[in-house]
């Protein structure tokens, strides 16, 4: 395995970890949030899944269907489908990175972006564990146990 594709394990490991530690969560303890972070544990992680999702539609052009979208009130078992397609698109992308070259059109106060496929990649593995980071923040400011999501436990999981 090369680094990137390293990385990407890491990064689907890791989200999928942490769904699966989350999906025993009550109800109000899914919506708890606390001062710096995105929003509540559910908000978060539903936007994590939605952005990994916009980052592989800018990278590909493909769209996945049925999407998830920031709003939403997915079970578990629907964002943790949804991610698990993702990380298999995120695989076939990895392989063939070198081959890809995105322009992003600009939007806001951002110029059009030539060449914008390792920003892409920069950006979700960035993303994935800002997030995370915030979703185990709320979970030790709660008292609750907090998964193991960092590069040693991963290591230690799917490599020793």
């Amino acid at each position: 395995m090369n680094p990137l594709e390293d990385l990407f394990a890491h990064h689907a490991w890791a989200t999928r970890r942490l769904l699966d530690h989350c999906a025993g969560l009550t109800p109000q303890t899914l919506q708890a949030s606390a001062p710096g972070t995105y929003g509540s544990i559910l908000a978060t992680l539903l936007h994590l899944v939605s952005a990994d999702q916009r980052y592989l539609e800018l990278l590909t052009g493909e769209v996945d269907e049925p999407r998830v979208r920031e709003g939403m009130e997915p079970t578990f078992e629907v964002l943790a489908s949804h991610f698990a397609r993702q990380t298999e698109r995120w695989r076939r992308v990895i392989t063939r990175v070198d081959q890809i070259d995105v322009t992003l059109p600009a939007r806001g106060a951002w110029p059009e972006m030539q060449h914008a496929g390792n920003l892409l990649i920069v950006q979700a593995i960035n993303h994935g564990n800002d997030h995370r980071t915030q979703v185990c923040t709320i979970l030790g400011a709660l008292g609750l146990k907090v998964p193991s999501l960092d590069g040693w436990s991963y290591w230690r999981a799917t490599q020793l």
